[in-house]
């Protein structure tokens, strides 16, 4: 069974490095200015959890 990655956007600072990192998995709302996750399931796990490891906010996680 696959990893599912979440965000806790109100702690997201909105540096975007997740969505550089895993643009498949991570986007971004200009709006908000706060990255979400566009594909909860079935992305890279290396790269999910690089960007976990490099998030200023640690607000990326893994369910």
């Amino acid at each position: 069974m696959a990893k599912t990655v979440y965000i806790e956007t109100e702690e997201c600072v909105g540096c975007e490095s997740c969505v550089e990192m895993c643009p498949d998995v991570f986007g971004f709302d200009d709006d908000n200015e706060k990255a979400f996750v566009k594909m909860e399931q079935g992305g890279d796990e290396a790269c999910i959890q690089e960007a976990i490891e490099t998030c200023p906010s640690e607000c990326i996680h893994w369910a």
